[in-house]
């Protein structure tokens, strides 16, 4: 029994060194906050507890007035968007729509992995009005606030006709249907056109840049560069602290991140969109970000236009890891079109340097010699070399082939 109550003193002991570490440190222990975030802070006093039928939630909003810029963007020019910038980027799933009818969503969630046991506890939505651009921001302050949350998410959403995210099709639309379906309610996503910005990003800078995250973009492309933001992957962390604490100082950080994201991606619809919908004039300077302009073209049978890309991406200039594959991209597509001037011209450039084309280069070289100009004795070496640098089955019977008509042809009398 002596023994059984030492235990129970050292438990108790243990427990209250515990309750002492997690106690409520204070105010001045608390996160330092960026200048930018502590007038976020101030903003937050216009933030309210909203009723639901569905219980109680908090909300809050931020406004970027039309004369604020982020970085080589201005909050104004966003209203002025045309309203067909995004039927190409969509394939024409969102042909015409007025600015004023996106939403651009983002979620913080206590977690990366999805699935039932994840909850989107912060919804920001970003809307283009008359006075600038205004972000509101949904905030589950408990668990048993999820509910109503989604509620106000739903009714707000009536008003828009596009959703527009990074990564949402993969990740935040299915975590909010979800939770949706969590809650027996019906999400309110089937009757909005989606476009997931991610992937026209992707095809426009994953050729030049090492990565395609949206605060990466951010720096790289409109030129903004954050001051004390809070890492994704913390988030969760903060959340928690907060749920435990009831410190609101903890969600400050959150609050300001998920409004960022959501600015970025709006001057970022800017641009992107753009490039697809205009890609004659897209105002680029690298080279390389044509590329991928160009292979979407391609892909949408829109040959002549990609071909002009590849000469302008060809013409800005291009790194040696890009500039032989481009090369061959525009031979090909000069002898589909028919101009063989043209695509003589290039392969004949193309082997004259070695790279990792120059196979290929040679093999079209031969193809050209043997069929159009009939010279099989140059469209022999042409196929030699072919064969030499990188020797395929159909180059060695091309080879057998025309050193038959070279000895065929030197038989012939004269």
């Amino acid at each position: 029994m002596a023994d059984f109550s030492q235990q129970l003193a050292v438990l108790r002991t243990r427990m209250a060194a515990i309750d002492r570490k997690y106690a409520s440190p204070p105010l001045a222990s608390g996160p330092r906050l960026t200048t930018a975030q502590r007038h976020f802070a101030d903003d937050l006093i216009s933030g309210e507890v909203v009723e639901t039928p569905a219980g109680k939630h908090f909300e809050t909003q931020k406004l970027w007035e039309r004369h604020r810029r982020h970085g080589s963007v201005g909050i104004a020019d966003l209203e002025h968007l045309p309203e067909d910038l995004l039927e190409s980027l969509s394939a024409g799933t969102i042909a015409r729509s007025h600015p004023s009818k996106w939403c651009f969503l983002d979620t913080e969630t206590t977690g990366l992995a999805g699935g039932t046991g994840t909850y989107a506890f912060l919804i920001g939505c970003g809307s283009i009005e008359p006075e600038g651009f205004r972000v509101r921001q949904f905030f589950m302050r408990d668990y048993g606030e999820e509910a109503s949350q989604l509620h106000a998410l739903a009714e707000y959403l009536e008003r828009f006709d596009v959703l527009i995210t990074y990564n949402g099709k993969t990740y935040d639309q299915p975590l909010l249907e979800t939770r949706y379906r969590m809650c027996r309610r019906r999400h309110p996503f089937s009757r909005m056109e989606h476009l997931d910005l991610l992937f026209g990003a992707r095809r426009l800078w994953k050729i030049r840049l090492e990565s395609c995250r949206l605060v990466h973009l951010e720096n790289q492309i409109l030129g903004v560069e954050r001051e004390g933001d809070l890492p994704g992957e913390m988030i969760p962390y903060y959340y928690f602290d907060y749920v435990r604490t009831q410190r609101a100082v903890k969600l400050v950080p959150i609050l300001h991140h998920n409004v960022v994201d959501i600015v970025s991606l709006a001057c970022l619809t800017a641009i992107v969109p753009e490039a697809f919908r205009s890609p004659a004039t897209v105002p680029v300077r690298h080279g390389t970000d044509l590329l991928g302009v160009a292979r979407w073209l391609l892909q949408a049978d829109r040959a002549a236009e990609a071909l002009a890309m590849l000469r302008r991406a060809l013409a800005l200039g291009l790194p040696d890891a890009h500039l032989f594959r481009t090369m061959l991209d525009i031979g090909l597509l000069e002898k589909k079109l028919g101009n063989e001037t043209a695509a003589l011209a290039i392969f004949t450039d193309l082997v004259a340097s070695p790279n990792g084309f120059q196979a290929r280069a040679y093999g079209e070289l031969a193809k050209y010699y043997e069929r159009r100009e009939k010279n099989y004795r140059l469209a022999l070496e042409m196929a030699r070399h072919a064969y030499e640098i990188g020797g395929t089955p159909e180059m060695e019977r091309r080879v057998a082939r025309l050193r038959a008509r070279v000895q065929k042809t030197a038989r012939l009398p004269l």
